[in-house]
């Protein structure tokens, strides 16, 4: 994201929760939720709102949490 933002990784069930939850609520999203990395070292689920003031905000979740900063 080629912006300032605040991120918080969450596990991936309570990813998926939030997910569903901001969809259902109809949020607008900078990034739609999505898989990146697919099957490779550093897969996640990640997401991007932003907050009522603006705030860029990203919401991930890591298959392995090992994998958090690999390349």
């Amino acid at each position: 994201m080629p912006t300032r933002h605040f991120g918080l990784i969450l596990s991936p069930a309570d990813w998926r929760a939030l997910a569903a939850r901001l969809q259902g609520a109809g949020a607008r999203f900078l990034i739609a939720p999505q898989t990146r990395f697919a099957g490779q070292a550093g897969e996640q689920s990640t997401l991007f709102v932003l907050d009522p003031s603006g705030n860029a905000l990203e919401f991930k979740a890591f298959a392995d949490d090992a994998m958090i900063f690999a390349r």
